[in-house]
C-alpha cells in the first residue's frame, strides 16, 4: 500500500522564508592620505543600509542565488572566492514573517574594476554606518572568518592583485587583520609556506624613489591549508 502524501500544513501554521546575505569585501583606498582599508559593500535602503541580498531564487542552489544578488547591487568582474559563513535564524531578525538568512563571505582582489549600483557604496569596516536588522552581525561575523583564515590558510590570493610588491601585500594584511604586520616577516613565513613566488619581475618606483620593487605572485589561487598552527597572532 503506497503512502499517502503529506497533508497540507495546519491552518495558522508558521510561515517561514530563506533569503541569501553577502558581505563583499575588498581593500580599497578611501582617502588619497590615508592607509587602505577593508571596505564592504552596501546598498541604500529606507536610511538604513543593508547587505546585498534577497530571497531564495526557486531555480538554484544558495550559493547561485547569492552571486545573482550580489550581481544585482555592483557589477564586479571577478569574485575570487564565495564561501558559507553562517544561518542566522533568531525567529525576530526580522520584523513580520520570519526570515532565515543564510550567509556568505565574497572577497573581491584589489585590481578588479567594480561599477556600482545608484544606491550602492563601499564602507570601511571600521566605520560603518547604521545597517539593517542584524547586518552588523553578519559583517563582524564575516571579517573576523576572514581574520582567522588569513593566519592558517592562502585566502589572501583573492583581496591581491594578480602580482604585487611585498609591501603592497603587507598592507592588505593589514587592513584585513586590523594591526601592523611586519613585510619582511611576512615575506618569511609565506615563502616558507610556498604561498607566494617570486615573479621574476619588478614594479614601478614609488614616489620616494629608489629601486624598483620586486613582484610577487600566490603560487595557487584556489583556497589551501598552509599550516594548521598558525604563526600570525590570533585576530582583534
Amino acid at each position: 500500500m503506497s503512502t499517502p502524501p503529506p497533508s497540507s500544513p495546519p491552518t495558522g501554521g508558521v510561515s517561514v522564508e530563506v533569503e541569501t546575505l553577502t558581505a563583499v569585501f575588498q581593500v580599497r583606498e578611501i582617502a588619497a592620505d590615508a592607509d587602505p582599508a577593508l571596505c564592504v559593500l552596501l546598498a541604500g535602503s529606507g536610511g538604513r543600509w543593508r547587505l546585498p541580498g534577497g530571497a531564495v531564487a526557486p531555480d538554484a542552489p544558495l550559493d547561485i542565488s547569492a552571486r545573482r544578488a550580489v550581481g544585482d547591487t555592483v557589477e564586479i568582474t571577478r569574485i575570487a572566492h564565495l564561501e558559507q559563513l553562517a544561518v542566522f535564524s533568531d525567529p525576530d531578525r526580522v520584523p513580520g514573517i520570519r526570515t532565515i538568512a543564510s550567509t556568505y563571505l565574497a572577497l573581491v582582489p584589489t585590481d578588479a574594476p567594480t561599477e556600482l549600483a545608484e544606491d550602492s557604496a563601499w564602507h570601511a569596516v571600521d566605520d560603518l554606518p547604521t545597517l539593517a536588522y542584524d547586518h552588523d552581525q553578519i559583517v563582524d561575523a564575516a571579517r573576523h572568518r576572514l581574520a582567522a583564515k588569513l593566519s592558517y590558510t592562502n585566502i589572501a590570493f583573492a583581496l591581491a592583485p594578480s602580482r604585487f610588491p611585498m609591501s603592497q601585500l603587507s598592507e592588505i594584511y593589514c587592513a584585513a587583520l586590523g594591526y601592523p604586520v611586519d613585510t619582511t616577516n611576512l615575506l618569511r613565513i609565506l615563502s616558507r609556506r610556498a604561498v607566494v613566488v617570486a615573479t621574476g619581475t619588478v614594479g614601478k618606483t614609488g614616489r620616494s624613489g629608489g629601486r624598483p620593487p620586486a613582484l610577487y605572485a600566490f603560487a595557487d589561487n584556489r583556497l589551501r591549508v598552509t599550516d594548521e598552527f598558525a604563526t600570525l597572532r590570533p585576530p582583534m
